[in-house]
C-alpha cells in the first residue's frame, strides 16, 4: 500500500501598494509631513526664532530617508536561486570548479587573516636582564645642535629614546 503525496508549488505573495515594509513607509511618510510643517511655520510663522524651525524641518525630513532606505531595501525581491549558496546550499552546476574556488578563497582569506593576529608576544630583555613582554618602541629627534647650544658648529644631534 502506497500513498502518493503531492506537493504544490510555492507561490511568492503579490504585495500590492507600499510592498512588504508598510510600517517603514507610513513612519517616512509621516516625517515628510511632520518636517515640512516645521518648515513651513519657520518660514510663514513670522517668528522671532524662524531659523529654528527652518532647521528643525529640514532636519526631520533628513532623517526621514532612514526610513525610506529601510522601505527601499525591505521590498527588494531576491529569487531563490540566487540565495541558495548564500545559505549554504552548493549549487549543481559548476561544483566542481565552485569548490575549488572556494577552497582557493578560504585558505587565501585565512591567511591574510592569521598574519594580522598576534599569535606570539615578543620579548626583550631590559636593562636588568630580565625578559619581558612588549616589544620596543624608539622616539628620536633630530635637531641642528647650533640652536640648542650656541657653539658655532653646524652638525646635526639624534637623541633616541627607547620605551
Amino acid at each position: 500500500m502506497s500513498t502518493t503525496v503531492q506537493i504544490e508549488p510555492v507561490m511568492e505573495k503579490r504585495y500590492g501598494g507600499v510592498g512588504r515594509c508598510k510600517c517603514s513607509f507610513w513612519f517616512a511618510v509621516a516625517h515628510d509631513i511632520i518636517g515640512v510643517f516645521i518648515m513651513m511655520v519657520g518660514v510663514f510663522g513670522g517668528l522671532v526664532i524662524h531659523d529654528l524651525f527652518i532647521y528643525a524641518g529640514a532636519i526631520v525630513i533628513f532623517l526621514s530617508l532612514i526610513w525610506w532606505v529601510f522601505w527601499y531595501s525591505g521590498n527588494i525581491d531576491v529569487p531563490p536561486e540566487e540565495l541558495e549558496d548564500d545559505v549554504g546550499m552548493m549549487k549543481l552546476k559548476n561544483r566542481g570548479l565552485s569548490r575549488a574556488v572556494r577552497r582557493v578563497s578560504d585558505r587565501l582569506s585565512s591567511t591574510i587573516r592569521n598574519s594580522f593576529r598576534k599569535n606570539g608576544r615578543s620579548y626583550r630583555e631590559d636593562p636588568t636582564g630580565n625578559n619581558r613582554p612588549g616589544a620596543e618602541v624608539s622616539l628620536s629627534t633630530i635637531y641642528d645642535s647650533t640652536i640648542a647650544s650656541s657653539s658655532s658648529s653646524k652638525e646635526l644631534v639624534r637623541e633616541t629614546l627607547s620605551i
